[in-house]
């Protein structure tokens, strides 16, 4: 598309320039500029030069020609986006709240080209009858790099560059004399890095079970009809979700579409990926942080050109730019961690929904126990429910033991493992079967504290506690600010400085003490802070190189290990006495994806969950696996109170280095939000919502202090509106930002999280 002028979104990601500036282009770039490539341009009174993103092309413009800028030049380095990605990007804006460059930034895998990897190689030129008189005169003239180089071509007549260079120790100079001979040709290839290594095992297909055929059949069948749909797929752990998935993106690729597989964790990836390698070889890829920046530009250009058929990996693999989607796999869909915490707080599941809208593909949500949201949908038709309620094969669903740990306290138990824990770990142990120890915590403790004065240790940037870790040093896990362990209280001086040990690395301690011939791993976030550290424990653990693997959440999603037949649950009420509407619902969750891991293989397993509230809801449909229950009873508590799914949540968090300038800018807000409110159900139309939006009208909760006011120096206030049409919060949300543009504060920003996870 041609053009004179082009609406350019400059790359500063602040409200007042959240808009397209007009440029001309020049007539050297015409043909150059197009919506999506990465400009420089003059900003700004002094014509500062900075980069951004052409969005339109137009002829014709309503500013004067000649108060316009001039576009520069093209950001040669830059990555272009595509106009999906514009799209996409102002969707996310627009549904969740950023500018439109944060927006852009978040679909781009990558931001700047990289240089491409080139694999040389040297091919013979010589004829066969030729070679043996050259390799005399070369002999004769005393040039024995040549005479090495014949001599290797001899025998293959196409040898890798690099390998002459090293193995035969000849200089470059050397080559290229030789080609200008005509002795040998010089040629260069582009090579795309790769991180995933081939996988010599081979792929065992499990027959598929009736349910499982059915399944991929209908996705199928509504895909060739032209309308696909989002799928929720509700399998008990072990039910066989993969060979769904497979299954389903096994006949897209047929059809010479491509998949996206989100998974939550980057834990799961190396498992996943093996599954996936056996069944499409090196057509498939991963895309996560772990990932260098050459990698991850490598598998976007892959993608982009066609060259694999299925990416696989955490939130971010949602935008890997595909030219012909078929189908979107959201694995484990309940997960929080398919959520951003930067802005925009997009949400994983209702943007793979946008994004197969705008491809024509199909959606599949899977997990043992859906989210709330997932779930009431199917109920209400808009997403298509199956459900598998059998393991697939041998397995059975393990058997489930709930300890009350404060009978064990009162039967003198004071050990971290409850007597029932104990015995079965033996049984296990002499029977050399393997055992996996859930705890919803990291680093060695949660807090240290003085018992005599009761002054709890704190991070001076944030308002909240040090960790100890085993190192010694206090550490926050907000900031990362660390400090060495004091000896002694800096309020009182007594010694009984102390910290409270409910850490990973404790309960690999008492594992230890207890069972001394236990061989031990542990994986938490401090243990895997490496590119491979994943893979290098789970192998292991897979490869039956230890006896119990003692770790956080990442150990209990999605993992399969057939020889587990023990799951320890250590303190099923971390998660369930968090300050948080979700609690139940993430106690549930967790603790059936823990017992989902036991008894995988022939072997049954038993489940053992420690808790100091065995009679709570949540922790009483765990033990049972029984979803619908839990359904029922979570779901009447959120009618009741109308928070998620029964009505949507929009959480205010504003942060502002000066804690009286955000009180005061967190009033403000929460002022206009409720001057709306009123109006509205005094028949005002301010916010123009829907009819139902009226009827049940806004409800604001706040201004208040944020539960950790400070984090890093930056003081945190917080507000909520709640109401049952999401486009109606949408419509607030617009109408903030507007007022934030009008503001002049310095040192303040406000962000929007639409139906949060977690609290403020």
């Amino acid at each position: 598309m041609a053009g004179r002028y082009a609406d350019v979104i400059i790359e500063i990601s602040h409200e007042k320039v959240d808009r397209p500036f007009c440029y001309k282009i020049p007539q050297e770039l015409a043909g150059a500029v197009y919506p999506g490539v990465r400009v420089h341009v003059p900003f700004g009174k002094g014509n500062q030069d900075k980069t951004g993103y052409v969005v339109e092309l137009a002829d014709e413009t309503d500013y004067p020609a000649e108060k316009l800028k001039t576009i520069t030049s093209v950001d040669e380095k830059g990555i272009s986006v595509e106009s999906s990605q514009i799209q996409i990007a102002y969707w996310l804006k627009r549904q969740y709240g950023s500018t439109m460059i944060t927006a852009l930034k978040t679909v781009l895998p990558v931001k700047q080209k990289l240089k491409r990897l080139e694999k040389k190689k040297v091919t013979l030129k010589l004829g066969r009858e030729q070679l043996p008189e050259v390799i005399r005169q070369c002999e004769s003239r005393r040039q024995s790099a040549r005479v090495r180089v014949l001599q290797a071509l001899a025998q293959e007549e196409i040898l890798p560059y690099d390998l002459i260079r090293q193995k035969l120790n000849v200089t470059a100079a050397a080559l290229q004399s030789m080609e200008k001979q005509g002795y040998l040709k010089i040629e260069s290839e582009p090579y795309y890095r790769n991180p995933v290594r081939p996988v010599e095992t081979a792929d065992k297909r499990v027959p598929l079970t009736e349910t499982q055929r059915h399944i991929i059949e209908d996705v199928m069948q509504d895909y060739r009809a032209g309308v696909p749909r989002t799928y929720l797929v509700h399998g008990v752990t072990g039910s066989g979700k993969t060979e769904v998935y497979i299954g389903i993106i096994e006949q897209m690729v047929s059809m010479g579409k491509q998949a996206i597989v989100l998974i939550p964790e980057i834990a799961l990836t190396y498992q996943t990926l093996l599954r996936f390698y056996k069944r499409f070889g090196d057509r498939v890829s991963v895309m996560n942080s772990t990932l260098s920046m050459g990698e991850k530009y490598d598998q976007t250009e892959r993608a982009r050109q066609g060259l694999i058929d299925v990416i696989i990996g955490p939130r971010s693999a949602l935008f890997t730019p595909f030219p012909d989607l078929g189908v979107i796999i959201v694995d484990e869909e309940h997960e929080s961690s398919y959520k951003s915490e930067s802005m925009p707080k997009y949400h994983a599941r209702e943007t793979a929904v946008q994004i197969a809208s705008m491809h024509g593909a199909s959606v599949v949500l899977g997990s043992a126990t859906p989210s709330l949201e997932a779930y009431s949908r199917a109920r209400q038709g808009e997403y298509k429910l199956y459900q598998m309620m059998e393991r697939q094969g041998a397995g059975r669903l393990p058997e489930v033991y709930t300890i009350d740990l404060r009978e064990e306290l009162k039967q003198g138990n004071r050990s971290v493992f409850s007597r029932k824990l104990q015995e079965l770990m033996r049984q296990r142990l002499e029977r050399q079967e393997q055992i996996i120890l859930f705890l919803n915590r990291r680093g060695y403790a949660g807090f240290v504290s003085c018992r005599a004065c009761g002054h709890v240790m704190k991070c001076p940037h944030c308002d909240v506690s040090l960790s100890e870790h085993r190192n010694g040093m206090l550490v926050c896990h907000y900031c990362g600010y660390e400090e060495p362990k004091k000896r002694k209280c800096p309020v009182c001086g007594s010694n009984y400085l102390m910290g409270f040990k409910a850490g990973t690395e404790q309960i690999e301690e008492a594992v230890h003490r207890q069972f001394p011939e236990a061989r031990v791993l542990r994986m938490d976030a401090d243990t895997t802070r490496t590119k491979e550290s994943y893979e290098k424990i789970l192998s292991a653990f897979a490869d039956r190189k230890a006896d119990i693997l003692v770790g956080t959440q990442m150990i209990v999603k999605g993992h399969d290990f057939p020889n587990v037949t023990l799951v320890g649950v250590l303190a099923a009420d971390l998660s369930l006495n968090q300050n948080d509407y979700r609690a139940g619902e993430r106690t549930f969750q967790l603790l059936t994806q823990a017992a989902g891991r036991a008894g995988r293989g022939r072997i049954p397993g038993e489940v053992v969950i420690q808790t100091y509230q065995p009679e709570h809801y949540s922790i009483v449909y765990a033990a049972r696996q029984d979803y619908e229950g839990f359904y029922e009873e979570e779901m009447a508590y959120r009618d009741l109170m109308q928070y998620p799914p029964a009505a949507h949540l929009l959480a205010v968090l504003i942060t502002s280095g000066r804690q009286e300038q955000g009180e005061e800018l967190c009033r403000k807000m929460t002022d206009l939000v409720k001057e709306k409110a009123d109006a509205l159900r005094s028949g005002g139309n301010t916010l123009r919502p829907t009819q139902a939006a009226c009827e049940d009208g806004l409800h604001v909760i706040g201004p208040a202090e944020a539960t950790i006011g400070k984090i890093n120096d930056l003081y945190r206030h917080v507000f909520y509106v709640r109401h049952k049409d999401y486009q109606a919060l949408v419509e607030v949300k617009d109408q903030l930002e507007q007022f934030c543009r009008e503001q002049e504060g310095k040192n303040q920003t406000v962000q929007y999280d639409f139906d949060p996870m977690n609290t403020y």
